[in-house]
């Protein structure tokens, strides 16, 4: 059975946060959402259905799984990563940005150094700061031809000189796209084996890489790095789940996972709600054909914003990503600074993207556009780009030459 994407659904007034938030979070009611990292797309049949079933059941009350419901992830991450987790070390919580952010507090103290690699996902850098933690940044080096690349060397640095004892890894990486190699991620892992340093892996995005790319699991790589870090997992971004919060979080070692459940009790958190448990295991039982469809859908978006920018746009480059529906455009031969970037896209193209420098200063000069949406959404905001593009520029060459009438000759 083959799957379809090019269904546009309407979500406005359905209390989505894309659509229906523009005041409020500061963009723009005329202006075509492409920010924030959920789908256009419905869920896989097989999850609609089972929550309909749910539904249809009537009766929401205190909800948990038993032994099946691991074996579904079991099956998942070991057959297509590699990675064999036991069902011991298996925290369920709400969300990885909220593992994360519990992860940070059971593992070091107030004023502690916690490192990230911008730009990086913003609410790693929010995570670090509410919790009254420092930043410290090794930032990933743009080499100028589409790709980033870790400078080892300063990440050491990093960890010796500031006795970092938390890393928050981003693999696949958001928003520059990349997927770490097996050679990248053991260079990293050894690194924080030397110096005491754990490491929290949020591999969400693990199940979107582009051929030619293989997502590897930090903690499968050695047996030292699965005692020393805590990997975060969810089907959320694979199957358009995010509102249901449900993530899956793998702790191989016993103290640190003791640890880990201590601080999330200390929330009051407790079961995670029926209806994310039983999507989530539709999803892993019968959604791999759907995410087949899904993720050559997503290829063929790209190849069609990679051709468009190419052939059209000269002044913006895709940063060609390895995984994640979500792509990194370079901007900056636009010669826009970032608050002018930002309100040409949402003022004058229509579009609302996420500012790169919401991931860090690092960001300056490029933004992030998701391009999990059916193909005639992407080509109508394409299309409004390259008119915003000819129109702002046609009009800035006017006032200019009506300045010098000289450059006219």
């Amino acid at each position: 059975m083959g799957y379809s994407f090019d269904e546009i659904i309407p979500r406005k007034n359905t209390n989505s946060l894309k659509y229906d938030f523009a005041d409020e979070r500061g963009g723009a009611e005329d202006a075509l959402p492409l920010w924030v990292a959920d789908m256009d797309f419905a869920a896989p049949p097989c999850v609609t259905d089972a929550l309909a079933r749910l539904a249809r059941h009537g009766i929401f009350g205190y909800s948990e799984v038993k032994a099946d419901y691991f074996d579904l992830l079991y099956q998942w991450f070991s057959v297509r990563f590699g990675f064999e987790p036991k069902a011991g070390w298996l925290v369920k919580t709400p969300g990885v940005v909220f593992a994360i952010a519990a992860a940070v507090r059971a593992f070091t103290e107030k004023g502690d150094p916690v490192l990230i690699q911008r730009p990086a996902y913003y609410p790693f850098s929010e995570v670090i700061h509410v919790n009254g933690r420092r930043l410290i940044n090794n930032p990933l080096v743009y080499q100028g031809q589409g790709a980033y690349r870790i400078d080892f060397a300063d990440f050491e640095r990093k960890i010796a000189e500031n006795n970092v004892k938390l890393f928050i890894l981003c693999s696949p990486h958001n928003p520059v796209g990349r997927v770490w190699t097996r050679e990248e991620l053991a260079a990293l892992g050894d690194i924080c084996l030397r110096h005491g340093c754990l490491v929290v892996s949020d591999e969400i995005h693990c199940d979107f890489i582009y051929p030619g790319h293989t997502h590897t699991v930090l903690a499968s790589l050695k047996p030292e790095f699965l005692n020393n870090t805590i990997t975060c997992t969810a089907p959320s971004k694979t199957f358009n789940l995010a509102g249901l919060q449900i993530s899956n979080i793998f702790i191989a070692d016993e103290s640190l996972r003791v640890r880990f459940k201590h601080e999330i009790e200390r929330t009051g958190f407790s079961q995670l709600n029926g209806a994310g448990l039983t999507a989530c295991m539709a999803a892993y039982r019968g959604g791999g054909p759907w995410l087949k469809d899904l993720n050559q859908y997503l290829a063929d978006n790209l190849e069609f914003l990679r051709t468009f920018l190419f052939g059209k746009i000269p002044g913006i480059r895709m940063v060609e990503p390895e995984g994640t529906y979500l792509v990194w455009l370079d901007c900056r031969g636009l010669n826009l600074p970032q608050p002018e970037l930002d309100s040409f896209m949402l003022r004058e193209a229509k579009l609302w993207l996420d500012s790169g420098t919401i991931f860090g200063p690092e960001g300056e000069g490029f933004m992030r556009i998701n391009i999990a949406c059916p193909r005639k959404v992407l080509d109508r905001a394409l299309g409004q780009l390259l008119h915003a593009v000819r129109t702002h520029f046609q009009l800035i060459k006017g006032e200019l030459m009506h300045e010098n009438p000289e450059s006219k000759s």
